[in-house]
């Protein structure tokens, strides 16, 4: 199974609703984990924002699952703007992480992206559809995976675009919760 993922970023100490605080990333990783085993993952697409990008990164590279990263702009402002501007010390595993993708060439970077939300959504249309061609190329399957509370934010919600996007194109979507 291929799995394409996209999901919560960890709570900003500011956050007045609490979506995916940091003291679950075990909890996440663990449900992850169980996730990738269900259904015999054998690739892990996603961006690699702190919180449930990484934290599934990590957690497919333990268990020698093949991993594609899309980063919808540059690899330094996409660091500085969605890996640690939140509490944890995501800086060192993002930099691990890319650094060995990288050296296999599994890391995407979106050219013409501003930056913004314009450019988060074209990176999850990204994922999604090198998910499908994955699947097709490799005659397995391909399904979603949402990580977050449940509850979309609003009209500028990526996660639930996401979700939304990957149902249209006929992709079964698992929700792996983060609270």
């Amino acid at each position: 199974m291929i799995i394409a993922l996209a999901g919560r970023r960890i709570d900003a100490p500011e956050a007045s609703v609490a979506r995916f605080p940091l003291r679950n990333v075990p909890l996440v990783e663990q449900r992850l984990g169980k996730l990738f085993e269900d259904v015999s993952a054998t690739m892990l697409i996603s961006s690699a924002a702190c919180g449930a990008d990484l934290v599934a990164l990590g957690a497919a590279g333990a268990r020698g699952i093949r991993r594609h990263v899309i980063l919808p702009f540059g690899r330094d402002t996409f660091r500085a703007t969605s890996v640690t501007d939140r509490p944890g010390e995501w800086g060192p595993l993002y930099d691990r992480i890319l650094a060995e993708l990288e050296r296999d060439g599994e890391v995407a970077t979106l050219s013409g992206q501003a930056e913004g939300a314009e450019a988060y959504i074209a990176a999850n249309h990204a994922i999604l559809r090198r998910a499908v061609a994955s699947a097709r190329q490799s005659g397995t399957q391909a399904m979603a995976a949402l990580v977050w509370e449940g509850s979309s934010r609003g009209d500028d919600d990526a996660t639930a675009a996401f979700g939304d996007e990957a149902r249209m194109l006929g992709l079964p979507v698992e929700t792996v919760g983060t609270l």
